[in-house]
């Protein structure tokens, strides 16, 4: 007799079918799983049996044969022990084999038949319902699962329940979605004394999603500018919530089955390796740029960071998904993240400032922002001088606005940006503004064109300079409430590619 379960394998956050085929047939008492399982896939017949057999079933002696189809498809992973033990007991007629064909299941078994939390959950539930299948979980994955209200999720706290569910003898309630997670209480922008124009630069960032450098001495506040970038960052929207979520169930983020509508905010060390910030390792696990998804990508000390590392993300910012290929394993994440990096102006940190002295300026601050390269430092939108703070400015009230009221003028030019671009068009936000739909959104006026035409003849801006110029000075206008991209608003777009590479 041949039984089927599903379940689902991951290649990056797609969740691809998986279909568990049990044979029970007359032979020497084997137990065979094939189909390009892993180790821990592996494992899962050991698991299974003393599972079974906690419940006091006994396999049969007979030769037990299991195949997880498609067979060219690696499988990784310990949530395939629960399909495999639904399809071998509905081959042995324990539980009825219709039923649990309108399942997609997934879970690991513990040796005494409880079932234990595994991840990706929530892409799980995406695939049965794109199949309008019900959902088989662990109960401490069901509340992360529920989240997709199309499918119907079930979840259970042990093989036995599982059992009794199919049986009729107690049936499974659906499980519920986890509660909103609140985010933490947000860092306000009126903290930061002085620091104005790193301030404005901030806002900007915010309201079009265009990357931002900082570069400043020690101590100056970069650090803390960036912290409060979430305090004024609209929140996630449905769909991005989702969206988002489901990369951090792959990562094992999501906290009792709750879902947070703050945006990410992901400060890896400069130690971190490739691998941790792209992407990879076994199975191809997503990195600090997909976790940042939809959030921010802090990258503090930036020239720090392996030139390699540094150079694999220049892709992933124009295009806003990464490619994560290995020798067994390739995954696609979505990577649409706002990039601020800070940088001290060179290895001693004092080269801007007028109070300090730096020996070898000013090969110190060439050689130490030299480790970014031209096409790197090129797709910062902004790039801002944070000056050091006097101490006599410390001593002072704070006056500047709250992240509240920035947040508010944010939030605006958000929603002026999502009217303009609709919902069928696939742009959200202006940094994500190119060819005809730039040229029509970002195009300035009569004086705008001329001032940048000088610009660019001026001082050498390549394509991608000019069209991100012409992307901030967009987003500028939307804070101001105006429709048409005016000169001022060149200029002070311009303003903000005046800090390069070679120093401040």
């Amino acid at each position: 007799m041949v039984a089927r379960a599903y379940t689902v394998a991951f290649e990056g956050i797609e969740a691809r079918m998986v279909e568990v085929q049990c044979a029970v047939t007359t032979g020497p008492p084997t137990f065979a799983l094939v189909g390009l399982p892993d180790k821990a896939v592996s494992e899962a017949r050991e698991r299974v049996r003393a599972a079974l057999q906690s419940l006091s079933i006994a396999l049969p002696s007979k030769k037990i044969t299991v195949n997880l189809s498609p067979a060219d498809l690696p499988k990784e992973g310990s949530h395939f022990d629960l399909p495999i033990a639904l399809a071998l007991l509905a081959a042995i007629e324990i539980i009825p084999k219709d039923e649990i064909e309108h399942t997609v299941a997934l879970g690991e078994l513990s040796l005494d038949g409880r079932l234990m939390p595994v991840l990706g959950a929530l892409p799980a539930a995406m695939a049965a319902a794109e199949e309008d299948r019900a959902l088989l979980c662990p109960r401490a994955s069901g509340a992360e699962a529920a989240w997709v209200g199309a499918a119907e999720v079930l979840a259970a706290g042990s093989l036995d329940e599982v059992v009794r569910h199919y049986t009729g003898q107690a049936p499974l309630p659906p499980a519920r979605a986890g509660e909103v997670v609140p985010g933490p209480s947000g860092r306000d922008l009126r903290d930061v004394k002085g620091q104005e124009r790193a301030r404005r630069a901030l806002e900007i960032a915010a309201a079009g999603r265009h990357h931002l450098m900082m570069i400043g001495t020690p101590g100056s506040g970069k650090s803390m500018l960036a912290a409060r970038l979430p305090g004024i960052l609209p929140p996630l929207t449905p769909s991005e919530a989702l969206e988002t979520s489901m990369i951090h169930s792959l990562a094992g983020l999501l906290n009792e089955g709750g879902i947070s509508r703050q945006r990410p905010f992901r400060e890896p060390h400069h130690t971190a390796s490739m691998a941790a910030i792209v992407g990879g390792g076994k199975g191809a696990k997503p990195g600090e740029i997909s976790l940042a998804h939809n959030g921010v990508l802090f990258l503090d000390e930036f020239p720090e960071f392996p030139r390699a590392v540094l150079e694999t993300l220049r892709q992933p910012i124009e295009t806003g998904e990464v490619m994560v290929a290995r020798a067994n394993a390739h995954a696609r994440y979505p990577c649409r993240f706002l990039l601020i990096a800070a940088a001290n102006p060179c290895k001693c940190g004092y080269l801007s400032d007028p109070s300090r002295a730096c020996g070898r300026a000013p090969l110190c601050g060439e050689d130490y922002l030299g480790r970014i390269s031209g096409p790197l430092m090129d797709r910062f939108d902004l790039r801002v001088e944070v000056p050091p703070v006097a101490y006599s400015d410390l001593d002072l009230p704070a006056t500047g606005e709250t992240s509240a009221k920035v947040a508010a003028r944010v939030a605006q030019a958000r929603a002026v940006q999502a009217d303009r671009f609709g919902p069928g068009s696939g742009l959200r936000v202006n940094a994500d503004l190119e060819g005809e739909m730039l040229e029509h959104h970002a195009a300035p006026d009569a004086e705008g064109r001329a001032l940048i035409s000088q610009v660019a003849e001026r001082i050498g801006l390549s394509a991608r300079s000019y069209h991100r110029v012409l992307r901030v000075a967009r987003t500028i206008a939307d804070l101001d409430g105006e429709e048409a991209v005016r000169k001022r608003h060149i200029a002070e777009a311009v303003s903000f590619r005046l800090v390069s590479a070679k120093g401040v």
